[in-house]
């Protein structure tokens, strides 16, 4: 069975260190079920992003959409970083690796900003729990000073969409992920 773990650092993010079974035919790894996130809502859409060693992705946040990532190969700096009005982890900031080195994977609530910089090629699958959205794709720029993110790359090779994702005092306060009851 996974071992589900709630990150000290930011609240509702879930790590999974999933079970592994190896014999002379290879691996097997149950990488995501259902039940291990009881806040989590049914996945409906999934998809798998391919990225070249040195790209960075991000930082991107939802008001309405959990996301929950996987990195089958290859090796990436996970950036979070806390958005949430009134969240007890407001502001906070996590890097960690996933992948090869490091097999987990990672529930990310709606509001957390998330990206990833590659330090291999690499594929990284995601599940999330609303089908595309453009109204809610939402971004904040990478470099925010007030993220104090640590990517683990120079010079990272970045998309003109996420260039243009704004500062944190810049996002407008409709668009600012607010913490709401859970009943």
């Amino acid at each position: 069975m996974a071992e589900i773990i709630a990150h000290p650092e930011i609240a509702d993010v879930l790590v999974v260190k999933p079970s592994s079974f190896s014999d002379a035919r290879g691996r097997f790894s149950e990488t995501y079920r259902r039940s291990w996130f009881p806040l989590g809502r049914e996945m409906v859409q999934g998809s798998r992003s391919d990225k070249v060693a040195g790209s960075l992705v991000g930082l991107h946040y939802h008001l309405h959409q959990a996301d929950y990532w996987y990195v089958p190969s290859g090796r990436a700096t996970v950036v979070l970083f806390d958005l949430r009005e009134g969240s007890p982890t407001e502001g906070a900031t996590i890097s960690l690796e996933m992948g090869e080195r490091n097999e987990v994977g990672l529930f990310i609530p709606p509001g957390v900003a998330h990206g990833f910089a590659t330090i291999t090629d690499l594929v990284l699958t995601y599940l999330v729990d609303g089908y595309y959205n453009p109204s809610d794709e939402l971004g904040l720029r990478y470099d925010d000073p007030a993220v104090h993110a640590s990517w683990g790359v120079e010079n990272p090779v970045i998309s003109e969409r996420d260039l243009k994702n704004p500062l944190l005092g810049e996002i407008p306060e409709h668009l600012r992920p607010k913490i709401t009851l859970r009943t």
